[in-house]
């Protein structure tokens, strides 16, 4: 992360928030523990109440349980900060589930024992508790009352969430922590970062929807125009050359002497110009597509086609999901014709009907008129659709590493590990 980057979001963020920057007032969530993440505030260190031997514990769930108690013992936090949703979702869930044990770590000023917390770096941070029965009290309190608006029932001074992204798979975290845990608060994403290059920020924190202003030194950036109705080869095109609402693939060499690359299918969308500068949109990911024939269905959309079908099932809130080709099985995905694979974990309901699992095929029928010919040929057979267990989702972030879990799983690692989590 450059010092440029860092200053400008903590000046954007004291514009907005002129109560954000307090000393010890940032607690920070994440996990990196082969290579530690730099905090978006990293140029003013003294921000941050969370121990840096927190990050780096050897399990994910551990450093958030660990990293979540050290914020928890911050009443007046004004800004919560994690490097990815996914990250304060799999915390928030740590706290609906062990909000008593955590209550009463914080009443005693203890680091209870567990899996993935070494016992000479729980005696290290050990040493930093302090017993806080009243805290414990308030604690308690607020969960019993259930866990809509929890965040900010629980820090009353908190400004803002700030996270490393809020787009592609990440969104479903987003969407699940601004209607529950996080209502209420805004979720501001600072920095645009494509495969480890920055390359913009975001002016606006109070804006649901991110823009980002391209800061042109920063990474040599080229687009290609993303025209259907073109049949010739497109040329790549600069900065000073974008249109306004026109989409475009992103080619980026980050530094000199390193090769071009497209960047994961990055597609991002001209909002309109800030200075002269482009202000843009992410808008998908092309490398994240199910296609087995050739029919390319994007992330978000199918997102929004399973979104649909959920809608249907009385009495179900999805959790998570992500979904596989059925190439990916090899000789066990049978004599059938190819097809995708569906795994999801849903809160309210424990199994379904497969009158209710046909749902999902139907609505991917509807969105998708070249899915429903191919459907109807038999090229593609039907989808398989398979429920998991609660923390399945969990465990594959915690096999992913620091990295973003995708929702179409390319790896047989990966899927191994998530086939093993299914209960119906």
């Amino acid at each position: 992360l450059s010092a440029q980057g860092a200053l400008l979001y903590l000046h954007t963020l004291h514009a907005a928030f002129p109560q954000a920057l307090t000393r010890g007032g940032t607690a920070l969530l994440g996990w990196a523990p082969a290579a530690p993440r730099a905090p978006v505030g990293c140029a003013l260190p003294t921000l941050y109440c969370t121990p840096a031997e927190a990050l780096a514990l050897p399990s994910r769930a551990a450093a958030l349980r660990v990293q979540l108690l050290f914020a928890l013992r911050t009443r007046a936090l004004r800004v919560l900060e994690a490097g990815l949703p996914a990250e304060l979702h799999d915390a928030l869930a740590a706290l609906r589930s062990g909000w008593a044990e955590l209550a009463r770590d914080l009443e005693l000023g203890t680091l209870s024992p567990q899996p993935g917390l070494p016992e000479d770096v729980r005696g290290r941070l050990q040493v930093l508790m302090v017993p806080d029965s009243t805290r414990a009290a308030e604690l308690r309190a607020e969960c019993v009352q259930g866990f809509e608006g929890i965040v900010r029932r629980l820090w009353p001074q908190l400004q803002a969430v700030v996270v490393g992204t809020v787009c592609g798979a990440e969104q479903l975290y987003c969407d699940a922590l601004r209607r529950a845990e996080c209502a209420g608060l805004p979720l501001y994403c600072p920095l645009y970062r494509v495969d480890g290059a920055l390359l913009g920020v975001n002016l606006w924190p109070e804006e649901p929807a991110p823009r980002f202003l391209l800061c042109p030194e920063w990474a040599f950036c080229e687009f290609l125009p993303c025209l259907a109705a073109e049949r010739e080869p497109q040329r790549t095109v600069l900065l000073g050359e974008l249109w306004e609402g026109r989409e475009y693939s992103l080619v980026l060499t980050a530094r000199p002497d390193e090769y071009r690359c497209c960047c994961s299918g990055e597609v991002l969308r001209v909002a309109g110009f800030h200075k002269q500068c482009p202000v843009v949109e992410p808008v998908r990911r092309e490398s994240q597509v199910l296609s087995v024939r050739g029919e390319s269905i994007p992330e978000e959309r199918f997102c929004r086609s399973l979104c649909r079908a959920a809608g249907l099932w009385p009495g179900a809130r999805l959790v998570d999901y992500v979904c596989a080709e059925s190439t990916l099985l090899g000789a066990s995905s049978g004599p059938s014709a190819p097809h995708y694979e569906v795994f999801v974990e849903l809160r309210g309901l424990r199994d379904l009907s497969e009158g209710q699992r046909h749902k999902l095929d139907h609505c991917l029928q509807e969105d998708f008129p070249i899915y429903k010919s191919f459907r109807f040929k038999g090229s593609i057979g039907p989808l398989r659709l398979h429920l998991v267990g609660a923390g399945a989702f969990a465990r594959l972030r915690e096999a992913m590493g620091a990295e973003p879990m995708p929702r179409v799983l390319r790896e047989e690692r990966l899927l191994a590990i998530i086939q093993g989590t299914v209960i119906s």
